[in-house]
């Protein structure tokens, strides 16, 4: 069955090639003009042919196969069959030629003619070569038939789209040639329309194959290189080197063959592109080895490495053949699109053929580019083709004034740009910079040119790949021009529409070039947003603002920030391949990629490319300057030589003219750069001229002669140094003098100037000579001047400089008056700029720089920096000038664009500058401009709200301009809704909350808008309508709803964003309460946001309440009161929601929310706003006491700050809520107050300080004393609980830090601050709680505690005369000096030795004090403590104690008592206040010699002083007694002021040196003891004078009982100190004593100062005397001497004592010997009963020993008028001397 299908379907083949044939030879026979003698030839072979068909039908019968059954066969019948169809094509027979290429057509389409054998006439050629030029010899120009030409267009297409026929090179280039021709000059339509499309067809085969066969080359290369071994290597290579020898030779035949068969030629001369096309040997060898069959190699291997099999040198050489076809194609069309067009006159495609054909051409190569390949886009000659031929045509046909051909230029250089940016960057810089922009710069262009370019700019503003490589390639490449910022700024003056008046456009042209200008620029803008739209988090993902106003884009956004979109791979770069290009995806094989490079890197060359155009512009201005720029940013470097190569490399942007000035400058560093500038030119095997012309095209030669002499210097010498062998010059001089004739010859023949013009002879006898004294050859001369003549020596044509501004790079303005003109001026404009092109595209073909491909998402910052001021100023243009519709949504559309992008890199300028130019395009931020409100205005809001919803995350400060207008579109809104009311309540408007209490007397306020309602404003009706459609339209629920949520959506925000949003919108609020009159709107939204936001973190609400809290501080104290009770009550709601929510141990979030109630209670003086915050406060605690923690802290203070107030009822409230704190809620909630324990206490203590509540004081130091309870009662709470205060606390001391000093510290602050009652009861809890708590204190506690207390002391540094000093002194520091010393008494062994001597130096102050008072209490305080503490002091204290009572000893001696003298030789008596005073004082002096006080008061009122002054005068009347006294009376009593303070100070003094003896003396002896010892003294004496009387009758028994009354002295009791102080210490004291009393005794020999002192009014009548002093002093001393010379214990210091003792006896009885007044020797008389008695005392032995010394003494003595007490022990002394010495018997002294 498969045998006989088979065969069935032969025979059906075969009869359709035979019913082909035999029809079409049988209708070429039945023509009647075949039998005319031209066409006999043909006539015989189609009959010969016909016979043959005949004969091969019989024998496929036989056979049951083809007609041609194998291929042998066929070649013997090719000729046969196909010989008479070519004649018939020959023959120019319409109809013939018809029949005979549809019958080709038919054999060729199935399969029957494949043409692969060779031509039997030419076998060096395949038989399809030669059916090729058959067919395409039928076209014979515009003559060809219609059919005929729709007959080849057929067949051609048949074979170029076959599958089975392969042709090469010659006949498929004839093959396009004709249906190109027939494309040209066809009369039908449908004809010139078919071959067009054919031409499509066939090139898309071509290119397609190409494609095809290459890429399966490559498979089988790689398959093949995977199965070869290394052993074949050597052979194979030199295999497939023969074939492609031979094949190359054969394709080299092949294409030169020559078309002797073509006679004629069309109207185009076609066949001048096939010669074109004519390979030479050359180029085949090494013109193509940039193919396709290299470049798509692995770019590993060599060609020497590349080995085949004989099959696969077929498959290569099949794919060159493909290869080949698509080149030479691609190029003739190439080259015909730069082909000269004849008639420039005829600008009509159609009747222009030159025209058309360039027309086609490059519409055929924009299909080429567009279906390019792999294969195509990366070889190397294609690359070659398309720099060499296709660019420069493009630099041609880009500056042509037709439209059409302009427009295809535009295409192609769009697909360039598209699909071999990375293989052009040179060339499209060039067609960028210095045709398409300029041409749209220009003013001479024409709209049609403009808007064709903006439309292509438009294209290539959509990819967004292809904008950001245009500026990291050009704008940061040193040497390229800043494309994309020329792009952007261009493209924003078409924008703003600045050219339309020059253009002479119409309303329509304007507004349509600048609508196609903004979508280029919202275009740039979204490309840039899409490039860097995973930077991007949008918290909203919709917008409401309705069906008009959907969002702008959508980009899929990522709502994962931790997953990369589509399009991007890791750190952050965007894959090249993410994005389309702008007509479909292509491949980025042989682009770099920027990969290896940062992003900064780039940055770092545009900013460097800046600098560097900085300096240049700065050479251009004043070179000096511009070089130590650059040099300065080491752009350039300060060598001579590195300046010339900067004047080479920049030529075309520096000032030709300064570069000649520099060059030519007579100083040694211009001569050095200009040396090393001629240097660096190379003028090797050049002409003389051309070598001048070179030299001369960098600069312009300077005007002066010494310049041009010393350039042309070395110009010469240059020249000659290149040129050794040039054997015409003799030296340098002489082309020195030829170069400098040269220039003069340039200038005489070329200037406009110069009349009569130099004649060839002239110059050639102007040069005689100068060749070493003989002439140069004419000829040569000659030569010079005819081509100085024919071209004058001119600069090097430049373009534009990079980067500079656009406003200049259109040249100078024309004055344009036509459109006639305009397009002269345009075509002049543009030959300059071909010329430039064409020069510019040709030095670039060969040149190849690199191209990076863009990834990084950071490059979008730097272009936006470029970017955003010409955008800015686009838009603000557009809507400020333009009212249509599209127009501003395309502005706003930018706007949104640039705000996102500014947004995502964190641009705050740029930012910011375009969220204020659109919230002041919404015309709501002034009042003023409400009846402008339009349409576009309202679009202007929506956008300003939908960035609000989409960008929030990146507004930052830029908040507040959104706030701010929807403040205003609140107000707006209102007076759209009360436009027909004048006035509106504060109250009604401002309070939406029925709970909140209204201030019956709010005041009233007119709105903004008021002003407009004025009814004599008749004009303003219409416009004010429209205004209020405008604001309704801003009521819409659409708006209104997206407005709510830009508020509900603050919770989505980020933690930067909404803390940026809520201090804008505070920020607006607090605008808003100082305006006239205030609002409370965005306040209302602040307590929104608070709610909508209640729910994050604690750090990032902490950020927001620090804002809000402020913020509701600053409202609260707003003068309004309404809006502070508005804002307290906010703060009580807010809070309340945070207290439910409770709080964690160790977190401050509730005393930040709290706090604001602290500051509006310290700031508002109001008292009903801080009885409120008390209310609050007050109901925290009664409702969330169980959940407030670091909260008490701040309600604490509150109530702090309340107890301090003078309103009864916030006291009474605040100190009631204490109450409650302290006796309820710590019981169940101590350890959550333990924070604010402190603060507990403080505040009760500042209850206890309100004088104005002496009740609630005293109630106050209760609570105090309640928390030292819970603090003894609970410590371990205190142990365990570690704030964060306490990190670095010891366990053991937290009681002490958080419990017991906060206690006792407040304490001491009520003493210091209160007055009498309450600091006494201050006083008395607090040592109370010391006493009774004492015991737990540690050392350091100790320590700390007392520097507390002795702060109690402090005010004894106030200054003497405030008066509460000394009531101070008198009550509290005397009490506090007793409490202390009973603590010090009670708990001696707790404290610190250390704290003694703090004790001693308080102690030490007191005394010190000029209050009698106190000073006694100091040193009865010191007595008490070291008699209750001295069994347990240590030798230190011992020491420090003795120390101290040196030092008081010495501090208190009364030494103004020799110092003082009275001012001016003039008494002065004291006040009777004073006097009364000092009268009144505890004084040391004789109490018997003082006279009363009234007699006191009596006699200083006689002295004149101030007798009507009593002691109850007050002070005003003491004031105005001095007002009205005499200056000389003033001056007196203020010297009897300061006499006063120093007798009141020295009479202090005197007392404390009393009690300082005695103090010694009751710590030695205990108190009282040496009392008893002189009463027993006393008692002696009375005895003595009994038994004196008794021995007058009875001697013996009188005797007896004497001896009985003096025994030996015995130690008394061990109460006092005696036994614990050293004797060094002892004798110490007794040194301080005697110094005491020496003191005494000299001012009591001083009789001349006493009476000064007595004189001036100082102790009344009597002199003022120091006798107590004087003899308490000496006796203390004696005591202790005594005491220790009898103590057994110190007997190795007896010698030692005995002679302080005696040397102390004889000082103190000589002076009593010495003594004149009766009253002071009566003073001694104790002092002598002490000396005799103590030395009756004692022994035997030592009474003798100080009997010898004090016998003369007493003998002196008796004559004394003595008391009688002394007179008997003064006796009994001497008897008892003469029974030592034995003087006397017994019964001699027995006898009176």
């Amino acid at each position: 069955m498969l045998e006989k299908q088979v065969k069935d379907e032969n025979l059906s083949t075969n009869n359709h090639k035979n019913m082909f044939l035999k029809r079409a030879l049988e209708k070429i026979l039945n023509e009647k003009d075949i039998k005319k003698s031209q066409y006999q030839q043909l006539k015989r072979a189609c009959e010969t042919a016909l016979a043959s068909v005949a004969k091969d039908t019989q024998t496929s019968q036989i056979n049951e196969s083809s007609i041609l059954p194998s291929t042998n066969h066929q070649l013997l019948n090719a000729e046969q069959y196909f010989l008479p169809f070519e004649l018939a094509c020959a023959s120019n027979h319409p109809r013939m030629v018809d029949t005979s290429l549809d019958c080709l057509q038919k054999l060729l389409l199935h399969g029957h003619l494949l043409g692969s054998v060779p031509d039997p006439i030419d076998p060096s050629k395949l038989l399809i070569d030669r059916i090729v030029s058959t067919i395409c010899m039928c076209f014979r120009g515009v003559q060809t038939e219609e059919q005929v030409e729709l007959q080849i267009i057929k067949a051609l297409l048949t074979i170029m789209t076959s599958q089975t026929i392969e042709i090469h090179q010659r006949s498929v280039l004839q093959i396009i040639k004709t249906c190109f021709n027939i494309y040209l000059t066809s009369r039908s339509k449908i004809n010139e329309a078919t071959a067009q499309g054919c031409l499509s067809q066939m090139l898309n085969g071509i290119f397609a194959k190409m494609e095809q066969k290459m890429v399966l080359l490559n498979e089988y290369r790689q398959q093949y290189e995977q199965d070869s071994t290394a052993n074949t290597i050597t052979s194979d290579r030199e295999n497939i080197f023969t074939v492609t020898k031979e094949v190359l030779d054969e394709l080299v035949e092949k294409i030169c063959y020559d078309e002797a068969t073509q006679t004629q030629n069309t109207l185009l001369s076609t066949n001048d592109i096939i010669e074109d096309m004519r390979s030479t040997q050359d180029e085949i060898d090494n013109g193509l080895t940039r193919n396709g069959l290299d470049s798509q190699t692995n770019a590993n291997q060599s060609s020497t490495k590349i080995t085949m099999s004989n099959a696969l040198s077929a498959e290569e050489l099949s794919a060159d053949n493909y290869f080949k076809n698509a080149y030479y194609v691609f190029r003739a069309l190439c080259k015909l699109s730069d082909r000269d067009i004849k008639d420039k006159s005829n600008t009509d495609p159609r009747t222009n053929l030159d025209l058309k054909s360039r027309i086609f051409s490059l519409r055929l190569i924009m299909q080429i580019l567009q279906t390019s390949g792999p294969i195509f886009r990366s070889s190397e000659d294609f690359l070659y083709v398309i720099k060499t031929y296709l660019c420069v045509s493009l630099s041609r046909n880009g500056v042509s004034s037709i439209t059409e051909l302009f427009e295809m230029a535009l295409f192609n250089f769009v697909e360039l740009l598209d699909k071999f940016k990375a293989h052009l960057k040179i060339q499209i810089e060039v067609l960028f910079r210095e045709i398409f922009l300029t041409i749209l710069e220009t003013s001479t262009s024409s709209f049609r040119h403009k808007w064709l370019v903006i439309q292509t700019l438009a294209k290539i503003s959509a990819d967004a790949q292809i904008i950001v490589d245009l500026f990291i390639n050009y704008d940061c490449s040193m040497r390229s021009a800043n494309i994309f910022e020329r792009l952007v700024i261009v493209l924003s003056r078409a924008a703003q529409g600045r050219q339309a008046v020059e253009l002479g456009c119409s309303p329509s042209e304007e507004h349509n070039l600048r609508m196609k200008g903004l979508e280029c620029l919202v275009s740039i803008l979204r490309c840039m947003v899409e490039w860097s739209q995973d930077l991007y988090v949008n918290p909203h993902l919709q917008s409401n603002l309705g069906p008009d106003s959907k969002p702008l884009h959508e980009y899929h956004y990522d709502q994962d920030s931790n997953r990369l979109s589509a399009g991007y791979n890791g750190n952050g770069m965007r894959r090249a391949d993410s994005n389309g290009s702008i007509n479909s995806s292509h491949s980025t094989n042989g682009l770099s990629s920027d990969t290896s490079k940062n992003a900064n890197d780039f940055e770092i060359v545009r900013q460097r490319k800046e600098l560097f155009e900085k300096g240049i512009d700065l050479f251009n201005q004043k070179p000096k300057k511009g070089l130590e720029f650059l040099c300065e940013k080491n752009l350039i470097n300060r060598e001579p030589e590195n300046v010339a190569q900067f004047f080479h490399s920049y030529q075309d942007v520096l000032d030709k003219t300064l570069i000649g000035d520099c060059l030519g400058n007579e100083d040694n560093y211009h001569k050095q750069i200009m040396y090393a500038y001629v240097d660096q030119l190379d003028f090797t095997n050049m002409e003389f001229l051309a070598a001048l012309r070179q030299f001369l095209s960098g600069f312009r030669l300077p005007g002066e002669a010494q310049k041009i002499d010393r350039l042309m210097e070395k110009f010469a010498a240059r020249f000659c140094e290149c040129n050794t062998n040039l054997e015409i010059f003799a030296s340098a001089d002489t082309a020195y003098v030829l170069a400098y004739s040269v220039i003069m010859l340039t200038t005489d023949l070329h200037s406009k100037n110069v009349k009569k013009k130099m004649t060839k002879e002239q110059y050639v006898k102007m040069n005689r000579g100068i060749n070493d004294s003989r002439d140069l050859p004419e000829e040569f001369l000659s030569k010079i001047y005819d081509e100085i003549e024919n071209e004058e020596i001119k600069l090097k044509v430049t373009t534009i400089r990079r980067g500079a501004n656009v406003a200049g790079a259109g040249g100078t303005k024309e004055n344009i008056t036509s459109d006639k003109q305009r397009e002269l001026l345009f075509d002049m404009q543009m030959r300059d700029v071909e010329t430039l092109a064409r020069d510019l595209m040709s030095n670039a073909g060969t040149i190849r720089e690199e191209f990076t491909t863009a990834k990084h998402l950071e490059h979008v910052r730097p272009m936006f920096q470029k970017a955003w001021s010409p955008c800015l100023a686009a838009f603000s243009v557009g809507l400020q000038d333009s009212d249509h519709i599209d127009l501003a949504h395309l502005c706003l559309t930018g706007l949104s664009y640039s705000i996102r992008i500014a947004c995502i890199f964190r641009m705050e300028l740029e930012r910011n500058a375009f969220i204020q130019a659109l919230s002041r395009f919404t015309l709501l931020m002034a009042t003023s401009q409400v009846l402008e409100i339009k349409a576009k205005n309202v679009e202007c809001l929506k956008t300003l709200i939908s960035v609000a919803q989409s960008d929030g995350n990146y507004l930052g400060e830029a908040w507040y301009d959104i706030l701010k207008c929807i403040s205003q579109l609140e107000l707006a809104q209102l007076f759209g809704i009360n436009a027909n009311r004048a006035r509106l309540s504060v109250s009604n408007h401002h309070h939406p909350y029925n709970n909140l209490p209204l201030n019956s007397t709010s005041n009233t306020f007119s709105l903004p808008f008021d002003n407009l309602f004025n009814p004599d404003k008749a004009q303003t009706a219409k416009r004010m309508q429209s205004a209020q459609d405008q604001i309704h339209e801003t009521s819409s629920q659409s708006i209104v709803v997206s407005v709510d949520r830009i508020f509900s959506g603050s919770a989505r925000l980020d933690g930067d964003a909404i803390v940026a949003f809520v201090r804008s919108l505070c920020h607006v609020s607090m605008d808003e309460l100082h305006g006239n009159p205030p609002r409370m709107f965005s306040l209302l939204k602040v307590v929104e946001i608070s709610y909508y936001n209640m729910g994050r973190i604690r750090l990032q609400w902490s950020r927001i309440w620090e804002i809000i809290g402020e913020h509701f501080n600053k409202a609260a104290c707003n003068s309004l009161q309404d809006v502070a009770f508005f804002a307290v009550d906010s703060l009580r709601q807010l809070s309340m929601k945070f207290l439910e929510k409770g709080e964690f141990p160790n977190f401050r979030f509730q005393k930040d929310f709290l706090r604001p109630f602290e500051v509006i209670m310290k700031k508002n003086s109001s008292s009903t706003i801080r009885d409120m915050v008390v209310r609050c406060v007050t109901h925290f605690v009664d409702s969330q006491a169980a959940n407030i923690r670091s909260g008490w802290k701040n309600i604490f203070s509150v109530f702090q700050m309340a107890a301090a107030d003078t309103d009864a009822q916030i006291v009474e409230l605040a100190f009631q809520t204490c109450t409650h704190i302290v006796g309820k809620v710590f019981d169940r909630q101590f350890p959550s107050i333990l924070d604010s324990f402190q603060d507990a206490v403080k505040c009760l203590s500042e209850f206890a300080c309100n004088a104005a509540f002496p009740d609630t004081s005293m109630e106050a130091i209760r609570l105090i004393r309640q928390c030292a309870r819970y603090v003894a009662e609970r410590p371990q709470i205190f142990r365990d609980h570690a704030g964060e205060d306490l990190i670095n606390v010891p366990e053991e001391d937290r009681v002490w830090v958080k419990g017991w000093f906060p206690v006792l510290f407040e304490l001491s602050c009520v003493i210091n601050r209160c007055k009498l009652d309450v600091r006494t009861r201050a006083l008395t809890v607090m040592f109370e709680i010391m006493k009774s708590y004492g015991g737990t204190f540690s050392q350091n506690w100790w320590r700390e505690l007392f520097n507390v207390v002795f702060r109690i002391f402090d005010n004894m540094k106030l200054p003497d005369s405030q008066t509460e000093k000394n009531e101070w002194m008198t009550t509290t520091c005397n009490h506090a000096l007793y409490a202390i010393v009973d603590v010090f008494t009670q708990f001696y062994d707790d404290i610190s030795e250390a704290l003694v001597s703090d004790l001693y130096c308080q102690l030490k102050r007191c005394v010190n004090q000029d209050n009698e008072i106190l000073a006694k209490s100091g040193m009865n305080c010191l007595e008490n403590f070291v008699i209750a503490c001295g069994q347990r002091f240590t030798p230190h204290v011992w020491k420090q104690t003795c120390a101290c009572i040196l030092e008081i000893l010495h501090s208190t001696l009364p030494e103004n008592l020799f110092t003082w003298r009275p001012d001016g030789g003039s008494f002065s008596m004291a006040t009777s206040n004073e006097a009364n005073s000092l009268e009144h004082t505890d004084s040391s002096l004789d109490h018997a010699a003082a006279e009363s006080a009234a007699s006191q008061h009596q006699r200083m009122a006689r002295a004149g002083s101030l007798a009507s002054v009593n002691s109850g005068t007050s002070n005003q009347q003491e004031s105005n007694a001095a007002n009205r006294q005499s200056p000389a009376n003033s001056f007196d009593h203020s010297k009897t002021r300061i006499n006063y303070r120093v007798f009141h100070t020295i009479t202090i003094k005197c007392v404390v040196q009393l009690e300082l003896i005695q103090a010694i003396d009751n710590i030695i002896f205990y108190p009282s003891t040496s009392k008893k010892e002189d009463s027993q003294h006393i008692a002696i004496a009375h005895k003595l004078t009994w038994f004196q009387t008794k021995a007058l009758a009875n001697s013996t028994s009188g005797q007896q009982n004497l001896t009985y009354l003096f025994p030996p002295d015995e130690l008394p009791n061990d109460q006092g100190m005696y036994n614990h102080i050293s004797l060094d210490q002892l004798l110490l004291l007794v040194d301080c004593l005697v110094e005491s009393h020496t003191f005494a005794r000299t001012f009591n020999s001083n009789h001349e100062q006493r009476n000064l002192l007595w004189k001036a009014g100082y102790r009344g009548e009597a002199k003022p005397n120091l006798l107590s002093q004087e003899t308490r002093s000496i006796a203390c001393a004696f005591r202790i001497l005594f005491r220790l010379y009898s103590d057994t214990k110190r007997n190795d210091s007896s010698d030692t004592i005995k002679r302080r003792i005696l040397k102390l006896a004889r000082d103190g009885l000589e002076y009593y010997v010495a003594l004149t007044s009766e009253s002071h020797r009566g003073a001694w008389s104790s002092v002598l009963i002490l000396i005799y008695t103590k030395l009756l005392r004692l022994q035997e032995e030592q009474f003798k020993d100080f009997a010898s010394e004090i016998y003369p003494f007493a003998a002196e003595t008796v004559v004394f008028d003595l008391k009688p007490e002394l007179r008997f022990i003064l006796r009994e002394f001497l008897l008892r001397v003469g029974r030592v010495f034995n003087v006397n018997n017994t019964q001699t002294n027995s006898n009176p």
